[in-house]
């Protein structure tokens, strides 16, 4: 455990957050751009914190909040092949506590030393897509991105509320995520006006992005992984 990575947010509902951060190397001024990066249903486990460090070597100061900060102990990394383990803390969640935890760790963000204030975005990968686009619509972010996000459609009608551009990737051999709720969030946007890009990657399954997972899929990990760098700087102020 990188426990000097870690730092201790104090949240408006009066609970401590534990949050894992990566600092990109010789980074000098505010000049680096911020990322929130938020988890799996799985915690703020290796897989997410090499991704955070990996947005570290690209120049981001990157911060990935535990969420089940209020159920699970500190550090909680579940089992990828047992999801009932980790079922008890979504459940826990709600959308007024996540919306804290977002905000802090915006905080944190927009006033440390080195991050330009005008450039803070926010990633997440399965649970953690959901809440990217929540934290799009909560936060004044640049831009937000959106791995195979679960149970998107009740956020819809947030989509007047996004602030900033949104890149959602879904897989197409996904048997979780349904054509009908992909659908549901890309009209919301439609209607809205917001600018959005959306990629199916029809021969990805859920969770395509982690190395850690049985789903993985390198040749989609990295054409996804080339998007999002890209998309992020396009959105730089």
């Amino acid at each position: 455990m990188e426990n000097e990575k870690y730092i201790n947010l104090k949240i408006a509902d009066g609970t401590d957050m534990e949050a894992y951060t990566a600092i990109p190397e010789g980074a000098l001024g505010r000049n680096a751009p911020g990322l929130i990066l938020l988890q799996e249903a799985f915690g703020v486990n290796h897989h997410i914190r090499d991704v955070a460090d990996r947005f570290a070597a690209q120049g981001y100061v990157v911060i990935a909040p535990e969420l089940f900060h209020r159920t699970a102990p500190p550090y909680f990394e579940g089992d990828y092949t047992n999801f009932a383990g980790v079922m008890p803390f979504i459940q826990a969640l709600t959308q007024a506590g996540t919306e804290a935890d977002l905000k802090a760790s915006y905080h944190w963000l927009r006033h440390h030393e080195l991050v330009n204030p005008e450039n803070i975005f926010s990633i997440g990968y399965c649970m953690g897509g959901r809440v990217s686009f929540l934290a799009n619509a909560t936060l004044p972010l640049s831009a937000a991105v959106s791995y195979y996000g679960g149970n998107m459609a009740p956020l819809a009608a947030m989509a007047p509320n996004v602030s900033g551009r949104h890149l959602f990737f879904w897989g197409g051999l996904d048997k979780h995520i349904g054509q009908d709720q992909i659908d549901t969030v890309i009209k919301a946007m439609d209607e809205s006006g917001k600018d959005y890009i959306s990629v199916k990657i029809s021969y990805a399954d859920h969770g395509f992005f982690c190395d850690e997972r049985a789903n993985y899929n390198e040749r989609a990990a990295k054409e996804a992984w080339a998007l999002t760098l890209a998309f992020l700087k396009n959105n730089m102020a």
